[in-house]
């Protein structure tokens, strides 16, 4: 994960979340939303096919490809999604926090950690948003390669990784905002090998 030394609330403009997280009353919408990001992270395909790290850190950062993805469909919903996009992102940072716990780390650790956490969340978010919004599959792929597999040049995986998300925001796209908002996702199965094809990018 990236550290850095910005201090305050991390806010972009082009992001509909903020730090610190919100350790609000559960939403039956987000926890739905949150559930089959996480499913759809938990993938085998992703860490056999694919070979994404089948670390603690490789199985973080699928659930960031994600949530990216689904926070991007929300920013272009036409009625107001804003607060479940927040809710959302509390909801992924209150499972980090609490996993962070689970595995031994102190109180004292938790918030820096959380806060690297946060960064690496938004660097991955600005990398893949870039590529996405310029329709390049090259540079998507290279941002996946730096992020998810560590390594300046692509590997196979990640292009098709690449090509995974591409597809997935398609779809994404195509969901209405009512049935989003009820967390119905049709996340495409990364195990098809020619995910995309014949299809227009999003």
């Amino acid at each position: 994960m990236q550290r850095g030394a910005r201090k305050g609330p991390l806010r972009p403009a082009n992001l509909m979340i903020s730090l610190p997280f919100r350790r609000a009353p559960k939403d039956p919408s987000i926890e739905v939303l949150y559930g089959m990001i996480v499913a759809q992270a938990r993938a085998p395909v992703f860490y056999a096919e694919y070979k994404v790290p089948d670390t603690v850190a490789g199985r973080t950062d699928m659930i960031m490809l994600h949530l990216v993805l689904v926070l991007r469909r929300l920013r272009a919903a036409a009625t107001d999604l804003r607060g479940l996009g927040q809710g959302l992102f509390d909801r992924f940072c209150r499972d980090v926090d609490d996993n962070l716990r689970e595995m031994g780390v102190g109180d004292l650790a938790v918030p820096r950690r959380m806060r690297a956490v946060g960064e690496a969340f938004y660097g991955r978010a600005r990398a893949y948003d870039r590529a996405l919004d310029a329709g390049d599959t090259v540079a998507l792929a290279g941002a996946l390669a730096r992020n998810v597999f560590d390594r300046a040049d692509p590997p196979l995986g990640a292009s098709r990784l690449a090509t995974y998300m591409e597809e997935a925001l398609r779809r994404l796209t195509a969901t209405d905002d009512v049935a989003l908002a009820r967390g119905q996702i049709d996340f495409p199965d990364p195990a098809i090998k020619d995910l995309g094809a014949g299809t227009q990018k999003t």
